[in-house]
């Protein structure tokens, strides 16, 4: 196999980078080793290559700052309308290369360290990824993550210290360290309610700039981080319990130390409705400071009147986790601001929107109303307040239907009675939005079909998207290159632009490039899967990639039916000519989630007996992609030829890496479920290769009941593969380990795995039929390329802007700071 070419011959060969202009590589080299200078501890002569990542980090970053302050400049001086994303995890990957992209300094970088005698992607490989978060959702703000690693084949923890080195790209910022509150007790006075005898803990923020797309705009991503303030406990200290004391500040500091780590599940735990609330307090401080001081540098306030609060400030909700938003800012106008409830009200829900992102029932908050009690007992009353309001006005529009009264209230009860965070959410926003088209239907139809009936207005949809930049002009240059050829530069800010490539869909020498870089892109994926899994890989193969959180929804379990059933056929008829598959499957399992790391464990012994067997060769390989991460899916994405995306239908609010995979030229295999029933409206449901159940058909099933024994009896190859799991045939030295997931997939399979076997199977043949057509195999791709400009985040948050936060989405570009300003 002829070795591929690294990432930093083909930028010194293709022209796309044209687009990041050579600037001054003398300047950049100064600058390198100035940095390198004082990087260097004193006694040391010698760098280590993490040296080297410092000084071209700090380098970068410098270009950075100057921009950074002119975009806060802006704000102060035109005064727009804010925009503040509450998230509790942003799922961020590496920074460096990002930076250089969206700066226009990667080739200039990429000379000067080359003409320092230095590899450029070696360096970037240097960084950690700043992974703070579990899947689609994001990242927590806080300073430890989990990775995976497969030890014999199960999932194992272990810490992620991610700033262990330290963090480049983070400005501490303690001149802003604010307090946040907890535990105490409501006094009510005849001011009002006095919220008092709380514990203090201080929330130190963490500022990462973040550009935009060669605009010369440098917004702020702010991350808090807890501190224990300086008498923390002192008076115990002072009794001789210093021990103690420590540890109480120990305590304190952990509500920022530990991502929960668990996608698509409630785990009601105090330590994650504290971080919850800290997270949203220091963040509502921080708003309200900033909205009463409107000029640059000033701490005084400016503004005393909250009437244009609304005007000037839009919150969005990323799901429930900061839905304390909503009493915090109430408790803020009412107790400090004295407003009255109607005032307070109106301001509140005007300012907030909030963001659905599943339809798992147990993916939903549901907070114990005694922990509420002890840690928040003012948000307490406000959240009964609003609830008792909420509910007199539904008796008014439905008189007599307790039943209504019951599934609309905010408060559930039972034992013990629990607050739910997404009644909430919906109740105190202006607007409620789902992530794909068929999710926010559903969302309207079932999961707040109530709500929906009352505010058919507040309900809208945003599809999610992905950005360009990093999802293809970073990640796979190849692809963007040729794209450029033909279609010049201005598809990275308008993928819409992407259409123009259906001109070339005919195109016998765009069809031969867009193959050959997706080969190279294999190539070069075979030779990292190859040094860390020690299987041979066979890059002629299609690669069949499933990466995502592992949950049942998402049915991993339906691809290991087709990979044993795939591997049942060879071995049945090994003198027949078969299409050769490399199926990987990545991504983690919830540490508490034992059916998630089963399923891991069945799909790495699958691997184990099908990669070791002689008779199949090379015709199936099977790889777990360990410790799935973005650095990972920006290497295993652009090499991919076929996408899973394979949910029941009505289970899977939108997914983005399906956009991923689209844009980087892979065919997708799915229901017709979230993004994917947009993609094929996009591309023609033609162009992928769609099986399976839609949602009227699964709802029709749970009416009827669903029977695995029926689909067991009929299909024998799928009897022959849940009975070698059953027998202990991936597992011989431990028969048993798998009756687990065959109980579960025989008697109490929530998401009908076997209901879409068949078609699963007979979409697989297609595949397989179809990549023996390796023309016709790639005009599918360029037409599914072509199609994916809707799935960019520039039309997602353009939509917001307009839709929700009333912002009109500006092109403005902010002069460099080399440049007088207006």
């Amino acid at each position: 196999m002829a070795r591929p070419l690294t990432d930093h011959e083909k930028r010194k060969q293709i022209s796309v980078r044209g687009i990041a202009g050579l600037g001054d590589v003398a300047e950049i080299k100064k600058s390198f080793n100035r940095h390198l200078h004082f990087t260097l501890v004193k006694d040391r002569n010698v760098a280590t290559p993490r040296d080297y990542y410092f000084a071209l980090a700090h380098t970068v970053r410098d270009h950075l700052v100057g921009r950074w302050i002119r975009t806060q400049q802006y704000y102060y001086e035109k005064d727009p309308k804010r925009v503040h994303y509450l998230s509790l995890e942003f799922y961020m990957g590496r920074t460096l290369q990002n930076t250089m992209v969206n700066l226009g300094l990667q080739n200039t970088c990429d000379e000067a360290i080359y003409q320092l005698g230095l590899d450029l992607e070696e360096l970037e490989d240097i960084e950690e990824d700043a992974g703070l978060g579990n899947g689609g959702l994001g990242r927590l703000a806080g300073t430890h993550a989990l990775t995976s690693q497969c030890v014999l084949a199960f999932q194992v923890e272990e810490a992620d210290d991610w700033l262990r080195y330290g963090n480049p790209w983070e400005k501490a910022r303690p001149e802003y360290m604010l307090p946040v509150h907890f535990y105490g007790r409501v006094e009510h006075t005849g001011a009002g309610p006095k919220w008092v005898d709380t514990q203090v803990v201080l929330a130190m923020p963490y500022d990462t700039p973040v550009p935009g797309f060669k605009n010369n705009t440098v917004n702020t991503m702010r991350l808090w981080s807890a501190k224990a303030p300086n008498d923390f406990n002192l008076q115990e200290f002072n009794v001789g319990d210093y021990i103690q004391a420590v540890l109480d500040r120990n305590l304190a500091e952990n509500i920022s130390r530990v991502l929960y780590p668990n996608d698509n599940f409630f785990e009601g735990k105090e330590l994650r409705l504290k971080q919850e609330y800290f997270v949203v307090a220091a963040t509502l401080q921080d708003i309200i400071r900033r909205f009463k001081s409107s000029k640059f540098g000033c701490r005084d306030p400016v503004r005393t009147s909250f009437e244009s609060f609304p005007d000037k400030v839009a919150i969005q909700l990323n799901d429930t986790h900061p839905a304390l938003a909503i009493p915090e800012l109430m408790r803020f106008f009412l107790d400090v601001e004295k407003m009255s409830w109607e005032k307070a009200w109106d301001i509140t829900r005007r300012t907030c929107s909030y963001t659905n992102h599943t339809v798992l029932p147990e993916a939903l908050e549901r907070w114990p109303v005694y922990m509420f009690e002890k840690l928040l007992p003012r948000h307490l009353l406000i959240i009964y307040e609003i609830n008792q309001r909420h509910l007199d006005m539904i008796s008014a529009l439905y008189p007599g239907d307790s039943e209504r009264l019951r599934r609309m209230s905010l408060i559930e009860e039972g034992d013990p009675k629990r607050i739910n965070m997404a009644h909430l959410c919906v109740v105190g926003s202006h607007a409620v939005n789902g992530v794909a088209r068929i999710h926010s239907d559903i969302v309207k139809s079932t999961v707040f079909k109530d709500f929906y009936d009352v505010e058919p207005e507040k309900f809208q949809n945003k599809t999610n998207g992905i950005t360009p930049r990093r999802w293809l002009l970073l990640c796979n240059p190849g692809l963007a290159d040729i794209i450029a050829e033909k279609i010049g530069e201005d598809f990275l800010k308008d993928l819409y632009q992407l259409r123009k490539l259906l001109d070339y869909i005919n195109d016998d020498v765009f069809i031969r490039d867009v193959a050959k870089v997706k080969q190279e892109n294999k190539q070069k994926l075979a030779v990292y899967l190859e040094k860390q899994y020690k299987v041979k890989i066979n890059p002629e193969s299609i690669f069949d990639i499933h990466v995502k959180r592992i949950h049942e929804y998402k049915r991993q379990l339906l691809n290991c039916l087709h990979i044993i059933t795939y591997y049942n056929r060879i071995k049945k008829e090994p003198n027949k000519m078969f299409v050769p598959r490399t199926i990987m499957v990545g991504g983690k399992a919830a540490p508490g989630y034992h059916m998630a790391k089963m399923i891991i464990k069945l799909i790495t012994s699958v691997a184990q007996v099908v990669n070791n067997d002689p008779v199949v060769g090379d015709r199936l390989k099977v790889i777990f992609l360990e410790n799935y991460r973005v650095t990972l899916a920006e290497k295993v994405i652009p090499a991919a030829d076929l996408s899973e995306q394979i949910s029941t239908a009505g289970t899977e609010a939108s997914g983005t890496g399906n956009m991923k995979f689209m844009l980087n030229g892979a065919l997708t295999i799915g229901t017709m479920d979230g993004a994917n029933v947009e993609m094929a409206e996009e591309a023609g449901e033609e162009n992928l290769f769609i099986f399976g159940m839609r949602v009227e058909e699964v709802e029709a099933m749970d009416r009827k009941g669903y029977n695995a024994l029926e689909y067991y009896e009929r299909l024998p190859e799928l009897r022959q593969v849940m009975d070698q799991i059953r027998t202990g045939f991936f597992s011989p030295k431990e028969p048993e380990l798998f009756k687990g997931i065959v109980n579960m997939l025989m008697h109490h399979d929530r998401f009908k795995v076997f209901a879409d076997y068949e078609a699963y199977i007979n979409s697989q043949e297609k595949v397989n039929n179809l990549y023996n057509h390796p023309k016709e195999w790639t005009k599918k791709v360029i037409r599914n390329i072509a199609a994916s400009g809707k799935f960019s985040s520039d039309r997602t948050i353009s939509e917001y802007a307009k839709e929700i936060w009333g912002v009109e989405p500006s092109d403005v570009k902010i002069p460099p700071p080399n440049e007088p300003r207006d």
